[in-house]
């Protein structure tokens, strides 16, 4: 049975591959991924990943014929193509670079919170790098608190299961940062599509 399916390596702790999931799930196609759990960490690569992907990152699927895709846009990418396309990445037009730069947005927050956790948890971080990441912090939630409103009146799309799941992200790795109360409206669409059943069949686990 596995043969026939794809192979996602999986971490229940990434929002990388939460992404790709709740993806796959919207698309009705979570049941042909198989997930390999593999544990990937800044000093310690995950040796037996890096023959399938060199930069020793997840999520990275392998296909049923053996082709090898990553990251996470371009395997939802694909997912979506499968799907019949245009289904969480509109096909052309300016539609699809204004999803593209709402997914960028989202994205880069993503990867910024990763950095910040991981300068905050050092011995001794750096003050000047964590005050940076904390004045960055604020003006994408500025930015996303003043677009929510057009992002939710949106279909249902790459953008909006980033940004969802950097709320969750924000409430897993950074309980105090307050963004909810700050954010009044990005919280209350936030909260409404985590309850997608995608996002809860997905959830973040420390783990």
């Amino acid at each position: 049975m596995f043969a026939a399916m794809m192979k996602l390596h999986w971490s229940p702790r990434s929002p990388f591959v939460r992404k790709v999931m709740v993806a796959a799930h919207e698309l009705g196609l979570a049941d042909r991924i198989r997930t390999v759990r593999t544990v990937v960490a800044m000093i310690k690569p995950a040796r037996e990943l890096l023959p399938e992907n060199p930069l020793g990152k997840i999520p990275t699927l392998v296909l049923e014929d053996g082709t090898i895709l990553y990251d996470s846009l371009v395997i939802i990418e694909y997912l979506d193509s499968l799907a019949g396309g245009g289904r969480l990445i509109p096909s052309s037009g300016m539609a699809r670079f204004t999803e593209l730069r709402r997914h960028a947005l989202a994205n880069g927050f993503l990867d910024m919170l990763i950095l910040w956790r991981n300068e905050r948890d050092k011995p001794q971080p750096l003050p000047a790098l964590l005050d940076a990441f904390a004045l960055k912090t604020d003006a994408v939630l500025a930015a996303l608190e003043a677009e929510i409103g057009a992002i939710a009146q949106g279909p249902t799309g790459i953008a909006q299961i980033t940004l969802a799941i950097a709320g969750d992200y924000m409430d897993f790795r950074f309980p105090d940062l307050g963004w909810r109360a700050r954010c009044p409206r990005l919280d209350a669409w936030q909260r409404e599509f985590a309850d997608r059943a995608s996002m809860r069949a997905n959830a973040i686990v420390d783990a």
